[in-house]
């Protein structure tokens, strides 16, 4: 029996600059957990200090590590574990590798581009500003169909609380499947920061 409001993960996907970070901090203060992000990935330069790193090979080590971390700490008994900063397309492997666990996508879009323009414009650190980044991803998250267990929500014209509170209704209420069948959608549907892969 699964216990509604208790996942084992909470994904939150979406644009550069949309609020993927500031929903994850709302919800790690509302659920007391933890949370994981790719930044979290130790340094490295290359796998035997010769064999120079290519853009796939450093994606695959941050998910792979994401992946384990994750796996971890669920192991541990930890629950609604918030994972954020993945590469949208691996938002394509969450229903494959995360496939018998309670899990919940949050996909932020945002149906007004300017806003998220905005947001990033405005973001603390002065942090990476590739508006064609992020709205590429974001168009490109706008029409892609929900996968398994994927919810989505329009941050248009919404504030970072209205946000919040509507991404805890829908993963203390939102019933997740354990058992599905899933044809992983074709790679054009996705965004990456991984040049190699003809998508950006």
């Amino acid at each position: 029996m699964i216990e509604m409001g208790l996942k084992d993960y909470i994904f939150v996907t979406g644009a550069s600059g949309i609020g993927k970070t500031t929903l994850a901090n709302g919800l790690l203060e509302h659920y007391k957990t933890t949370c994981i992000e790719q930044n979290m990935i130790p340094e490295f330069i290359s796998r035997d200090g010769v064999e120079p790193m290519t853009g796939e090979l450093e994606e695959l080590t941050c998910w792979e590590n994401l992946v384990a971390m994750l796996k971890c700490f669920h192991k541990l008994g930890y629950k609604n574990i918030i994972a954020s900063d993945i590469d949208d397309l691996r938002t394509a492997d969450i229903p494959i590798v995360f496939k018998g666990s309670n899990y919940i996508t949050i996909k932020l879009v945002s149906s007004d581009f300017e806003q998220i323009r905005e947001q990033m414009k405005n973001r603390p650190n002065n942090g990476l500003i590739d508006y064609e980044l992020q709205q590429k991803t974001n168009d490109k998250n706008l029409t892609r169909e929900p996968l398994v267990n994927e919810v989505e929500i329009d941050v248009a014209g919404k504030t970072i609380e209205e946000v919040l509170k509507e991404a805890i209704e829908i993963i203390d209420t939102r019933e997740s499947l354990l058992d599905y069948e899933y044809v992983k959608p074709p790679k054009e549907l996705f965004y990456s920061w991984v040049f190699a892969n003809g998508l950006r």
